[in-house]
């Protein structure tokens, strides 16, 4: 296919077709600062040998990034933004596998020290 000089430039199709595929409109999703922070931990922690894998879930009402010490278990701990909470106790929170919220709060570094032992000890 020749592109002629009145055509339009191929990648612009293309952006268009990502724009149009499934917009995550409605959705809780964590920004780039966030999952920055979130992934840097990550990074610490697999390269000391305690964690293997992670899933990242966008929901309708909370965000929840999900660390796990093997594929086939369950999460050992979550991190969940749940906007709804923003004013009350803060939007974001770390749980346990059992269950149990081990800190809540509005800032996310100050609510990953409960899980960032580097950083806790200083």
């Amino acid at each position: 296919m020749s592109l002629i000089s009145g055509e339009a430039d191929p990648s612009e199709s293309r952006a268009a077709e990502r724009q149009g595929a499934a917009p995550l409109q409605g959705r809780v999703t964590f920004n780039r600062l966030e999952l920055n922070r979130i992934l840097n931990l990550y990074g610490r922690m697999v390269a000391d040998g305690e964690w293997r894998d992670y899933a990242i879930d966008f929901l309708k009402d909370q965000a929840v990034f999900s660390v796990f010490r093997r594929a086939s278990e369950v999460p050992i701990y979550r991190i969940v933004k749940d906007p709804r909470l923003a004013r009350k106790q803060g939007a974001y929170s770390v749980i346990a596998a059992s269950g149990q919220i081990l800190r809540r709060g509005h800032d996310l570094d100050r609510v990953l020290l409960v899980i960032d032992r580097k950083l806790a000890l200083v």
